[in-house]
C-alpha cells in the first residue's frame, strides 16, 4: 500500500486549519498544521511534507516570508506551497504588496473561501 501523503497546512484562523484539515483527511492525505510563518519554516525543515498550505495574512512571519524562507532553503526548496489567502483581488491594496513586492515563488495561489473540491483538485496537480 503506498504511503500516505502529508500536507502542511498553516493559517492563523483555527476554524480555517479545520475545515482544511477535514477536507485533506478525508481525502486520505496525513496533515500537519501551524498557526504562523514561523511555524511553517519550522514544520516545512522539520516534518518535510509533500506539500505545504499557506495563509499570507499571519502573525510572527507573514506567508510572503515564510514562503521565501521555505523556497530559499535548499533542504525545503522543492517543497510545492500553494498560497492561500482572503486578500487576493486586492493584494495590490495591502501593505503586503506595498512592501514586499509579488516576489512569491509558490507553485498556486487560491482565494478563500476555499472550495474544498477545488482545493483538493489543486493539491493533487501539485503532488504530480
Amino acid at each position: 500500500m503506498a504511503e500516505k501523503k502529508r500536507i502542511l497546512v498553516v493559517d492563523d484562523e483555527p476554524d480555517m486549519i479545520e475545515m482544511l484539515k477535514t477536507a485533506l483527511e478525508t481525502a486520505s492525505y496525513d496533515v500537519i498544521t501551524g498557526s504562523n510563518g514561523e511555524q511553517a519554516v519550522q514544520k516545512a525543515q522539520s516534518e518535510k511534507p509533500d506539500a505545504i498550505i499557506l495563509d499570507l495574512m499571519m502573525p510572527v512571519k507573514n506567508g510572503f516570508e515564510a514562503c521565501s524562507e521555505i523556497k530559499n532553503d535548499p533542504k525545503t526548496a522543492a517543497i510545492p506551497v500553494l498560497v492561500l489567502t482572503a486578500i487576493g483581488q486586492h493584494l495590490s491594496d495591502t501593505k503586503y504588496a506595498k512592501s514586499m513586492g509579488l516576489q512569491l515563488e509558490s507553485e498556486d495561489f487560491i482565494q478563500k473561501p476555499v472550495d474544498p473540491t477545488i482545493l483538493l483538485e489543486r493539491i493533487e496537480s501539485l503532488l504530480k
